[in-house]
């Protein structure tokens, strides 16, 4: 969970605080790329995974994003295990998303959705050094993105 600083003029939110280069937020992680996404409303994006990179995602309180991950590493104690996250919806907080784990975002609100996101490689698109692999946006079953209601 992130804190979420507001007053009458709006808010701010700190991702992440920087020592020496390295983010401080979460630990251990060295932040080497910040990317920035917008996804349309209703739009899935799914699925991908990195053998060596981990994602740390950020999606703003006013947006509501479902992210779906799946263990997909073989020999895993949770190998196969599924989780829905919803990020944005008027909290703060950041996911990270280990190396092997499968992950997509569906935009569940009604403009277009921003995630803002921390990698610990830097993307390339060389077929040689690419970390970037994909599964079928249905590889969970289709029912994975639809949203929970209650």
């Amino acid at each position: 969970e992130l804190r979420l600083h507001s007053d009458d003029s709006g808010s701010m939110t700190e991702l992440a605080r920087l020592s020496e280069g390295r983010s401080q937020t979460p630990a251990g992680f060295t932040v080497q790329q910040v990317n920035y996404s917008e996804i349309e409303p209703g739009v899935i994006k799914a699925f991908h995974l990195h053998a060596r990179q981990t994602d740390v995602w950020y999606v703003p309180p006013g947006d509501r994003m479902l992210v779906v991950l799946i263990d997909v590493r073989q020999g895993s104690r949770t190998e196969g295990t599924r989780q829905r996250v919803t990020l944005g919806a008027g909290t703060s907080r950041l996911l990270r998303i280990p190396p092997g784990v499968a992950h997509g975002v569906r935009n569940l609100g009604t403009a277009p959705g921003r995630v803002i996101y921390f990698t610990d490689l830097q993307f390339s698109s060389e077929p040689a050094t690419c970390d970037e692999g994909r599964l079928p946006w249905d590889y969970a079953g289709a029912e994975v993105w639809e949203p929970s209601r209650g």
